[in-house]
């Protein structure tokens, strides 16, 4: 699978909750909105909830012509504030410099994460074999200029740490790959704790001339070897097309393998399990004040705004209704719909019935409470259904139902009743 690919799985994962709906920097829930993949400065130990440490442990097979590409991407947080205004007469100033006077005052200080990337490419296993691979992380502390707003200043702290990569043998042409990510940034981090924190950190992996072993569903020979592998803070799946094992996604959060983002969405939105349709409604209806406020959270939430007001009606609608399959699948994608179609006719308790059939109603004991009350009613069959598993059902409409004979609207929720074809009694022949 190409990098490309992978980054834009990633990225989902690096976003995820940046900024949730309202996407207000006002709301409270955008006020502790970091939450995943956090590793914190070892020296905040007691003041963190945090640890300091990620490691990532999987399987890969291989041999001396192995290599791999390991990266390991986080975002680091900038502070923005306000710029502190020239001291000057109020009456001095000139309309527009009063403006920005009010607009300097009005800005809150506001979070944004900047994502950053370290990475070892073309690392040979057997290197790995021999002595571990260690990166360091110096990213150093300063201030940036805000392009988007003149009146606003982004600070950052320093942050550092390294990330270590080793391997070990632990079968025929079967190795244990470790990669190890901890956050060394020294100094009082009472109150820059999350701001010297690395966050949303997830790990890529790459094999090149070999594969890597599902963590999920491994081979049952190496089941227990897998079962052996110690993640801390992540959980590797493999990314790709279906069967394919030569990348995986060490991620702050639980995955299964082979993660896929849907075709119709055109943008991240941020929102965990996010439902592009209702969110994009949503953001449509703001206010033109919740609208500027969002429009100067960052330069992501004012291109999700942006993006969404340019929405073409196609590309709305292709939101709505997306049904990726009728047919259920086992893990393994196979699909799992039943052999053959329902029958025209089943087995009751004295015969067979088929479509239109008379019968008399005999719910179980364990039926819900408004198919007891129907006990002992007669019905007509109007259809022999079979569900995902196999199993038979009746339709059935009521023959004292007034509105059963309403043309075409007979299986109507409200007019038809679903019963077990041991639930039913035939009554006589066909009306």
């Amino acid at each position: 699978m190409k990098i490309e690919q992978i980054r834009e799985i990633a990225d989902a994962i690096l976003y995820e909750g940046y900024l949730l709906y309202p996407y207000r920097h006002s709301s409270i829930k955008n006020r502790q909105r970091w939450m995943f993949g956090i590793v914190s400065p070892r020296v905040a130990t007691g003041v963190s909830s945090h640890a300091w440490r990620m490691q990532t442990q999987c399987l890969l097979v291989g041999d001396a012509a192995t290599h791999l590409d390991v990266r390991v991407r986080f975002l680091h947080i900038l502070e923005r504030a306000p710029k502190t205004p020239e001291p000057a007469s109020q009456s001095t100033l000139h309309a527009s410099q009063t403006e920005e006077v009010r607009r300097s005052t009005s800005l809150e200080v506001w979070e944004e994460g900047i994502p950053r990337e370290v990475s070892a490419l073309d690392v040979v296993l057997n290197d790995l074999l021999s002595a571990e691979q260690r990166i360091e992380i110096d990213i150093p502390g300063g201030e940036l200029e805000d392009a988007h707003d003149p009146l606003a200043v982004r600070s950052q702290q320093a942050i550092i740490g390294t990330v270590t990569i080793g391997a070990e043998p632990v079968g025929e042409r079967v190795y244990r790959l470790t990669v190890r990510i901890e956050n060394t940034t020294p100094g009082d981090t009472q109150q820059n704790a999350m701001l010297q924190s690395f966050v949303s950190t997830h790990t890529l992996l790459q094999v090149h001339q070999g594969s890597f072993v599902s963590q999920l569903e491994p081979p049952e020979a190496l089941s227990a070897l897998v079962q052996k592998c110690q993640n801390l803070s992540t959980w590797p799946v493999l990314v790709g097309d279906e069967g394919e094992a030569d990348a995986m996604l060490s991620s702050p959060i639980i995955l299964y393998d082979y993660p896929r983002i849907a075709p119709e969405s055109v943008g991240t939105l941020f929102d965990g399990t996010e439902i592009d349709e209702i969110l994009t409604l949503r953001i449509l209806t703001l206010t033109d004040e919740e609208k500027r406020e969002m429009r100067e959270a960052d330069a992501r939430t004012r291109d999700l705004l942006e993006r969404t007001e340019a929405l073409s009606a196609e590309q709305l609608l292709k939101l709505h209704g997306v049904i990726r399959s009728l047919k259920p699948t086992d893990k393994a994608g196979e699909s799992m719909e039943p052999a053959e179609a329902a029958p025209k006719a089943v087995a009751v308790k004295n015969g067979t019935v088929r479509t239109r059939d008379r019968v008399r109603l005999h719910p179980s004991a364990q039926a819900d409470a408004f198919d007891i009350l129907l006990n002992g009613k007669t019905a007509r069959v109007e259809e022999i259904k079979q569900d995902f598993e196999g199993r038979y059902y009746l339709v059935v409409t009521l023959d004292d139902d007034p509105g059963r004979e309403q043309e075409d609207e007979r299986v109507l929720p409200g007019h038809r009743f679903f019963f077990y074809p041991q639930e039913v009694e035939r009554l006589g022949e066909a009306r």
